[in-house]
């Protein structure tokens, strides 16, 4: 194994053995990493545990990774990966909802650790806190909008029509700032 090459760990579910994935290391360079501060954002946004954060990125990367000849060109590539990480991360959280995986406690002790400074920040952990109470799809608008992408970019991402984007975004941040301020739980 060269120095050209990243490996992938994906666990799977019920103790079976772990997936080794090869994954150029110049595709992971060009095509994944100039994306993975919204990728990190997104992926963060649905999981509670750092744990479960590293799996949820792996899991995008992985199939970003495979999907990525299927790409046609009919968006900005960006656009792509961010459609991709937000469909991932759906799919995955609505999964874990089913199975009820995560405990209170998880996220007591992820919150208060310091090795991972972006799970550090007591301030980005009460943001991330409140984005978790939002439904799964205003999570993905909202996060778009962190990253100051336009309205027409934010529609074509999830799916949505642009007229709407604007009201849904400042529904969204009425209702964090009642999340924040303690008015809603």
């Amino acid at each position: 194994m060269g120095n050209d090459t990243v490996i992938l760990y994906r666990q799977k579910p019920q103790n079976l053995p772990s997936t080794q994935v090869n994954m150029s290391n110049d595709f992971y360079t060009s095509s994944i990493l100039p994306y993975a501060p919204i990728i990190i954002k997104i992926c963060r946004a649905y999981t509670h545990t750092e744990e479960d954060f590293k799996d949820y990125y792996q899991e995008v990367c992985l199939q970003i990774w495979r999907s990525h000849e299927n790409f046609r060109g009919q968006s900005e590539w960006s656009t792509w990966i961010y459609r991709l990480t937000l469909n991932v991360c759906m799919t995955l959280f609505k999964k874990e909802k089913r199975s009820q995986k995560h405990f209170v406690s998880d996220v007591d002790r992820i919150e208060g650790s310091t090795e991972n400074r972006a799970f550090a920040n007591e301030s980005l952990n009460l943001l991330y806190s409140a984005i978790r109470k939002l439904s799964e799809v205003d999570r993905g608008v909202i996060l778009l909008y962190l990253e100051e992408k336009s309205y027409r970019e934010i529609a074509e991402i999830t799916g949505t029509n642009e007229n709407n984007i604007g009201v849904r975004i400042n529904r969204i941040k009425e209702r964090l700032k009642k999340i924040l301020d303690g008015k809603i739980n």
